[in-house]
């Protein structure tokens, strides 16, 4: 298993200097700006937040990015962050939370992957996506996050497969355009400890948040 790593490792790290030193021109996907992203998504209602900082916007070397709060009629809230890369071929990469957040401070507690129902799929059915279910600690506040990576139609959880499919994407296609999409609401204690009932309130606010925002996503994240 460990072999496999490794070369699965290896593997990728070849595809991606392929990619960054390749001189071939992508083509510029269409897509509507975040400047436009509705403020009301179903029945969600958004505040934006502060921009990013200068020198936060050149470490991300993000092309696109949206940052609001949104809030549902019960007063429960949901952070989003949406990063778009229009090209990745000259060292902008997609950072991952597993990177940025504990270097932000942010303690991590658990991780693993979740399955939910988006609409999408067949008539009459469901199609379901994969994400990542990260929990985070900062002294007293805990964080429950879902992410995951976006590309062409494309919902994957896993960094590995992220960059697999970047590497083929950018050969077969010529393009190495993708995102990532982060949703996260804080986790609630209502005694002087955290439970489970907790992480569990905020993964049902965060889980109704990505049903209504999934189909929304795809005039701003390129097929």
């Amino acid at each position: 298993m460990l072999a496999r790593s490794i070369a699965l490792f290896l593997i990728l790290t070849a595809g991606a200097v392929v990619i960054a030193r390749a001189e071939r021109t992508e083509p510029v996907p269409m897509r509507a700006s975040f400047n436009t992203f509705p403020m009301k998504i179903g029945t969600w209602k958004g505040v934006q937040e502060p921009p990013f900082e200068p020198k936060v916007l050149a470490i991300l070397g993000v092309d696109d990015y949206l940052t609001r709060a949104y809030f549902a009629p019960d007063r429960t809230g949901a952070g989003l962050y949406i990063g778009y890369w229009q090209t990745q071929r000259q060292g902008d990469a997609i950072h991952s939370p597993l990177n940025c957040l504990p270097g932000s401070g942010w303690e991590p507690l658990s991780k693993r992957p979740l399955e939910i129902s988006v609409p999408g799929g067949e008539p009459d059915a469901p199609r379901r996506i994969e994400v990542n279910r990260y929990v985070v600690q900062k002294g007293l506040d805990r964080q429950l996050i879902l992410y995951w990576y976006q590309s062409h139609g494309r919902v994957v959880a896993s960094e590995y497969w992220s960059k697999f499919y970047l590497v083929t994407d950018a050969v077969r296609l010529n393009r190495t355009d993708a995102a990532l999409v982060r949703v996260m609401a804080p986790i609630v204690s209502r005694n002087s400890s955290f439970t489970d009932d907790d992480e569990q309130q905020a993964e049902r606010v965060t889980t109704n948040f990505v049903q209504a925002l999934f189909p929304v996503l795809s005039n701003y994240l390129p097929q």
